[in-house]
């Protein structure tokens, strides 16, 4: 194949997709590769979700929440199957410490416009019949959303302003500005954009990425039965933890009439079957918020790798030691929803644009590579 790009992309996931889109309508030439192997785009929920652990993570999800809210009602014009839908996230409250911690949250969400309102017992009650009586209440994220992850890609991928070339194979190894693949051929760009989630450290060694396994499941359908994502205010200190296996609350109603249920963190293990004793775990998590769920049949279950950094913050830029190589990598459980924003850091600081937030906190230098 005798192409010369203006930029490769390794990986067709939602980072890789957003990175090729909006690298597109910068007006460059855009290759990606991608072995189609699957990876966290078909394994996650597309939970899209305010995030605001630190400053950088609130600016990277808020951002790219702005520019979902954009693409979803373009996607689901085009391919229904995209499922782009506003559900809003209810941030649950068990007792009084953690409305109190909602209290806060909501805060911190107000003080960056983002709108938010906090429910007591009964108005929790009434807007979601599921949950148990007893709940200390929650806090309402109404711009959340939802969307199915590897539609959403494909649609990036194929409705950019300019034509994204897409190539089916495995790359095996970078160096520099080209790209070697697993059947012998080479592909060179002028940059080199590395997207490819868990897999990044075999392609670029000493990269800081950790897989952090998690379990999912699905239920049969049920039409009705859920209106919001709903997640336990417990779950911003399990989604941090940086060693052990954590279980906590995360249900979201899918457009099928599904309900799809997290969410489980594992380290250190790269085994994809699903143990049953972890799955226990967040099932019986789950039925301390939703006793209701008992009576629901699942009907598949599953696993997935999140590629986790060390501080929980992506790399997002050139890496530091490799000239003409670019990366995209480390979301863990953010990928879907900070892919937007993502996308337009890597685009402006490849054409030298003024990026959209300050990139700083998200650069591959925080690192000894």
């Amino acid at each position: 194949m005798s192409i010369h790009p203006d930029v490769i992309v390794i990986g067709a996931g939602i980072v890789g997709a957003a990175c090729a889109h909006e690298l597109a309508a910068a007006g460059l030439s855009v290759h990606v590769i991608d072995a189609r192997k699957g990876g966290a785009t078909n394994a996650g929920m597309g939970h899209l979700v305010v995030m605001d652990d630190n400053p950088a993570e609130l600016a990277l999800s808020q951002s790219s929440l702005d520019l979902w809210h954009q693409w979803g009602p373009r996607m689901n014009a085009d391919q229904l199957a995209c499922q782009f839908t506003n559900c809003g996230t209810l941030w649950v409250a068990a007792n009084a410490e953690e409305m109190a911690a909602a209290e806060e949250k909501q805060e911190r969400l107000r003080a960056h416009g983002i709108a938010c309102e906090l429910l007591g017992p009964a108005a929790l009650a009434a807007a979601e019949p599921l949950l148990r009586p007893g709940l200390a209440g929650a806090l309402k994220v109404s711009g959340d959303s939802v969307v199915y992850a590897p539609n959403a890609a494909e649609w990036l991928l194929t409705h950019a302003p300019r034509p994204i070339l897409f190539e089916q194979a495995e790359v095996s190894r970078i160096k520099g500005r080209t790209v070697h693949l697993a059947d012998g051929g080479t592909r060179s760009a002028g940059a080199v954009l590395l997207a490819a989630g868990i897999e990044a450290p075999r392609l670029c060694p000493g990269l800081p990425i950790r897989p952090k396994k998690g379990h999912l499941a699905i239920t049969e359908r049920h039409p009705g039965l859920l209106r919001h994502q709903l997640v336990e205010l417990g779950y911003i200190t399990s989604a941090h933890h940086s060693d052990g296996t954590s279980v906590a609350f995360n249900l979201q109603p899918r457009p099928t009439g599904q309900l799809l249920l997290g969410s489980s963190r594992q380290f250190d293990t790269t085994d994809p079957a699903v143990e049953n004793a972890i799955l226990a775990r967040m099932l019986r998590r789950a039925l301390e918020y939703a006793p209701g769920l008992a009576d629901l049949a699942i009907i598949r279950t599953w696993t997935g790798f999140r590629a986790a950094t060390p501080d929980s913050l992506p790399l997002i830029g050139a890496h530091p030691g490799q000239d003409g190589l670019w990366l995209a990598v480390g979301h863990e459980g953010l990928g879907v929803t900070t892919a937007p924003a993502t996308a337009q850091l890597i685009a402006a600081q490849i054409t030298g644009a003024t990026p959209p937030i300050d990139p700083a906190p998200y650069a591959a230098t925080r690192f000894d590579l």
